[in-house]
């Protein structure tokens, strides 16, 4: 039994053929309490073959449809995951100040325009330059943005690096993370823990151990758990490993979030 999932897509975004209500069934059959949709929204994505936008009304309608219809099995939130650009931040406070979200989620999927997925990312780059230009492209969106609750999978660019390594250690890029950990701990923001880099076999959460262990240190304590599951059987994948990592660095809690106010769970 999962308390909670809180990075979780449906067909409303552009990577996911899933419905909402297949979605919130295998969550009701794993016994999870809370449950929050967080389906990508990522304005000016530069590309017509996968559209990262959608009709919020629509959204929003749906939802709340299927909050009512399964409110005696699960609590249903409603999110969304943003993906961040700094010169989008009138374009996202409009958005989130007409919509009455559960919890937002900010994310990096592009680089100065580029996906990191796509190989022209890493063109004449060498892998520091390269995840080092990812991190300091996050510290840009969070001095421009500040309408999310936790900043996703931090280092969600090793899933597509060409190169060997898959693990931005703290120690090589020092100076970096721990400006970025210290602006969101000041921020009252959080970190996401992820656990698709798990299921990709990463060998590591996003972000990874040395950084989930950093961020405490540092003095962070919001911490919010999610699969990032675009299909029903990806809810709560690889959870009690994460609890497993969480309590071996010394954290007591986790967060769940509602109207975008955070509450502590037990580990």
């Amino acid at each position: 039994m999962f308390y909670s999932d809180y990075h979780v897509h449906t067909h409303f975004s552009g990577d996911s053929k899933t419905l909402p209500e297949d979605t919130i069934k295998k969550a009701i059959d794993l016994g999870v309490k809370k449950l929050c949709i967080t389906d990508h929204y990522d304005a000016d994505y530069p590309t017509e073959d996968i559209i990262f936008t959608f009709d919020i009304s629509d959204y929003f309608h749906t939802l709340e449809s299927l909050q009512d219809k399964y409110k005696k099995d699960i609590h249903i939130l409603i999110g969304i995951e943003l993906g961040l650009q700094p010169h989008l931040k009138d374009y996202y406070d409009k958005i989130i100040n007409n919509h009455p979200f559960d919890f937002i989620i900010g994310s990096s999927h592009l680089v100065d325009g580029i996906d990191p997925y796509l190989r022209a990312y890493y063109k004449n780059k060498s892998e520091h330059t390269a995840y080092g230009r990812y991190l300091e492209s996050i510290i840009e969106n969070i001095d421009a943005f500040s309408g999310f609750q936790v900043y996703g999978h931090l280092d969600y660019i090793v899933r597509y690096g060409p190169y060997d390594n898959k693990l931005i250690s703290h120690s090589n890029y020092t100076d970096i993370i721990d400006a970025l950990l210290l602006k969101l701990i000041h921020n009252h923001k959080g970190i996401e823990i992820n656990t698709s880099g798990i299921r990709y076999g990463l060998g590591n959460p996003h972000p990874n151990v040395e950084i989930i262990k950093r961020y405490k240190e540092l003095g962070g304590e919001i911490i919010t758990i999610g699969s990032d599951a675009h299909i029903p059987d990806h809810l709560c994948s690889k959870f009690n490993e994460v609890y497993d990592i969480l309590k071996s660095h010394g954290y007591k809690y986790y967060t769940v979030f509602e109207k975008q106010k955070p509450e502590f769970i037990k580990l």
